[in-house]
């Protein structure tokens, strides 16, 4: 009976269609992308992840970097920044750092790359358009330090250039545009908005070219001037760009680091104190490691928050517009 039973099993199991031989088992379909996405995992670890957890740790203890010991101090730091008032004032800086990095330059850099496109690009030709969106893209493209250099040079309160200006047209005392607590602030947010302009009106421009242009046409026909063609097809169409800017020049005020430090340092008596700047200054001219570095951790969170909000809010515009159309 038991030969008989394991006869039968071995005769299905013979009748069983069998791979060809040389074949290999599939792989799984995420296999073949490790190739691209290893390199691009490594860097992550690398350069983000592995600095961000150091960072967090480092944040726990009292250290005063090099061969000093570290002592744990677990959430210390981070309770002695709720009564620390320069941290509070850097955060109320970076305030005025979106001001002059977000909202001054999106809102100026449409009006401008609308009046390039729709205004001077079709009465005096693409060319000029180009010259003048390059010339104000320029700014970016400097060295930080040379910016600051040119500004330092502009802003001296004793031989600058708009002090000069000043004084030849009868102003006895000109301010000290970077010296005085007063007026240090505003002075480096225009610096920023001049370095900041020339961003949105490139991706601005861009965005354009993708508009079509029979709108604009159709507009112009049924009697739409200049403004009614940017409020009702320039805005609407360039959303998602306009999103795209907001997020990346939002990180970039929080995060601002280099135009602090080299036009002011962050004085006159912290007037121009910006988080990454005090975290910087802990880190290296007190030698307060961890200290730094839980300034450094809750900027980060900061930001993290920031982007997921501006980020919420576009898809939340996006489903808006589908559920519209």
């Amino acid at each position: 009976m038991a030969d008989t039973a394991l006869t039968e099993r071995r005769s299905r199991a013979d009748t069983r269609p069998r791979a060809p031989r040389g074949t290999r088992r599939r792989r799984a379909p995420w296999v073949g992308y490790l190739p691209y996405l290893l390199p691009g995992a490594v860097a992550f670890v690398v350069v983000i992840g592995y600095p961000l957890v150091t960072n967090v740790y480092f944040s726990l203890f009292k250290w005063r970097g090099g061969m000093a010991p570290l002592r744990w101090n677990g959430l210390g730091n981070y309770v002695d920044l709720l009564g620390d008032d320069k941290f509070w004032t850097s955060f109320g800086n970076s305030l005025a750092m979106i001001v002059a990095m977000v909202l001054v330059p999106t809102l100026l850099g449409l009006v401008l790359a609308a009046v390039l496109f729709d205004y001077l690009g079709r009465r005096f030709g693409e060319r000029v358009s180009s010259v003048l969106r390059a010339t104000y893209y320029l700014p970016q493209i400097l060295p930080v330090a040379v910016a600051g250099v040119l500004w330092n040079w502009i802003l001296n309160s004793q031989t600058g250039a708009l002090n000069v200006i000043l004084r030849g047209i009868g102003v006895e005392t000109p301010p000290n545009w970077l010296g005085d607590p007063s007026t240090a602030l505003p002075s480096v947010m225009l610096v920023l908005i001049w370095v900041q302009m020339g961003y949105p009106v490139v991706i601005f421009m861009a965005a354009l070219q993708r508009v079509d242009p029979e709108l604009y046409e159709a507009a112009e026909l049924d009697g739409a001037g200049w403004w009614d063609r940017f409020r009702a097809i320039t805005v609407p169409q360039i959303r998602p760009e306009t999103f795209v800017v907001t997020l990346t020049c939002t990180v970039a005020a929080l995060k601002v680091f280099g135009p602090i430090y080299v036009l002011t340092r962050g004085g006159p008596e912290s007037s121009t104190l910006v988080p990454s700047y005090y975290s910087y200054l802990n880190f290296f001219d007190k030698s307060q490691v961890g200290y730094g570095s839980a300034i450094a951790t809750v900027l980060t969170l900061v930001i993290v928050v920031v982007a997921l909000v501006i980020l919420g809010l576009q898809n939340r515009a996006e489903r808006r517009e589908r559920e519209g159309v």
